[in-house]
């Protein structure tokens, strides 16, 4: 620092001399530095500041460059690089790239993904937004583990539409531990994705299936489409619940509507519940296990 401020000074101080002088100068101190060279060692060791002071120089005027005889011009040019990647290091070393996020969301993601084979990354983002959470689907999808899940939605821009004078029936045919078959009738309204009605049977008849869509639709709430699809991916959820009987579905089908209704979070509602949930943004984070694991309900305490 003290030789920069030094040739600074006589850099000024040159300002004043004739012209004849500085020639004269720089005649005599070339003449001095060659004398210099011809006992000089196998490899001189410059200071921090003395490559400093030439890259800088030939920075400002390259044609120095040619007049260089303590050290080759690459030397100096590859300074100039390695100043050059040193400077843009350091200038960006607060913007690494996109933020971490925490180790224990990172675990909690992938303990979701595990627990809810059934979930995507949507359905997983949606939980976490309830749970005060602020993480980008992207990176959900990122941690979470991967599974098959079923085929994509088709009707997607009919039922954004129309959603909310569609509701939507169908049928799932359920196996019991008997090896008995029952008949259980759903109803699903696509404004806020609510199950409206549901019923089982062993024997499903035209006057019983009349008689379920005028409960499902008292008074003057029935919708102006209703839709049936024999789509497989309606009725996939209960496969994995063994059935002992009508009383058991019956029972299943209450405790899955009222998660369905009150906690699932839905990407058709900017993942919402139907009946809306609330953000929690504070306490620990609990898991309770909905029909019997095969859905689970996060929430905090």
């Amino acid at each position: 620092m003290l030789a920069i401020l030094h040739l600074l000074a006589m850099f000024v101080a040159d300002l004043f001399k004739s012209r004849r002088r500085l020639e004269a100068e720089n005649l005599f101190l070339r003449h001095q530095l060659n004398i210099a060279l011809r006992r000089t060692p196998p490899r001189l060791r410059l200071r921090g500041s003395d490559r400093a002071l030439l890259v800088w120089i030939t920075r400002i005027w390259p044609s120095l460059l040619d007049l260089s005889r303590v050290v080759k011009p690459e030397t100096i040019l590859r300074w100039h690089r390695s100043g050059f990647k040193a400077f843009w290091r350091w200038k960006s070393r607060h913007r690494p790239g996109r933020p971490k996020i925490d180790r224990e969301l990172r675990d909690l993601i992938r303990q979701m993904s595990k627990d809810n084979p059934l979930w995507g990354a949507p359905r997983i983002h949606g939980e976490l937004l309830k749970l005060g959470f602020e993480v980008a689907e992207s990176t959900v999808s990122k941690y979470m583990i991967k599974h098959r899940g079923p085929p994509s939605q088709t009707w997607r821009t009919f039922l954004r539409n129309h959603s909310d004078a569609i509701a939507a029936v169908d049928f799932c045919l359920v196996p019991t531990v008997t090896f008995e078959c029952l008949f259980a009738f759903l109803v699903v309204s696509h404004g806020r994705r609510q199950l409206l009605w549901f019923a089982v049977t062993k024997h499903p008849t035209a006057e019983w299936l009349a008689r379920q869509i005028a409960e499902a639709f008292p008074w003057d709430t029935a919708p102006r489409y209703l839709i049936r699809d024999n789509d497989s991916a309606y009725g996939q959820a209960l496969d994995h619940v063994l059935i002992f009987g009508e009383r058991h579905l019956r029972r299943v089908l209450t405790l899955y509507a009222l998660y369905y209704n009150e906690t699932r979070t839905h990407l058709g509602l900017a993942k919402d519940a139907p009946l809306r949930r609330a953000v929690q943004q504070c306490g620990d984070i609990v898991t309770t296990p909905i029909l019997s694991g095969l859905h689970h309900c996060y929430a905090r305490i």
